[in-house]
């Protein structure tokens, strides 16, 4: 969507998560290179924010490799792909052990509440749950919102409650 020039995006979403949701290893601004959401504008990409779906709150699963990036413990911090860069958010609605197939619709993502053990520093990140990216130039590009995931819904999800 566009609503005119710009250079100043606010913004917020909130989603429900569902299953095991974090994949930092695609490259490209171009593929789901993260599961949660993507926003961009422009042809080519520009990133704008990305909306990282962490996999649990409490515990590091498999040494940290699928915790946030801002988790402790995490091992996704070195992978950050550079088009983000701390242009992100990152929370887990899974307050236990992560289960195959199991919703968790009662943390919502990206509010910066009930936020456990290891997410404490990502549920304190400046602005949340409203993101604020000043961009390079002023445009009048549209704003491209991707729902990304690496599996089918069947294993993961990302389920879309509200953004504004």
């Amino acid at each position: 969507w566009s609503s005119g020039e710009y250079a100043v995006y606010p913004g917020r979403y909130q989603l429900e998560e569902y299953g095991s949701v974090i994949d930092a290893s695609r490259t490209s601004i171009n593929s789901y290179y993260v599961d949660g959401i993507s926003l961009t504008h422009g042809s080519p990409r520009q990133h704008v924010w990305t909306f990282v779906a962490g996999l649990q709150e409490n515990f590091n699963y498999k040494d940290g490799r699928y915790q946030c990036p801002c988790s402790v413990g995490s091992k996704q911090l070195p992978s950050v792909q550079s088009f983000i860069g701390n242009d992100y958010f990152c929370e887990s609605g899974c307050p236990g052990r992560w289960t195959k197939n199991t919703p968790y619709f009662s943390d919502p993502l990206w509010d910066g509440k009930q936020c456990g053990s290891l997410e404490q520093e990502c549920c304190q990140a400046p602005g949340l749950p409203w993101f604020h990216k000043v961009l390079s130039s002023t445009t009048t590009d549209y704003i491209e919102l991707r729902v990304c995931a690496d599996q089918g819904t069947n294993d993961e999800d990302v389920p879309v409650e509200k953004f504004e």
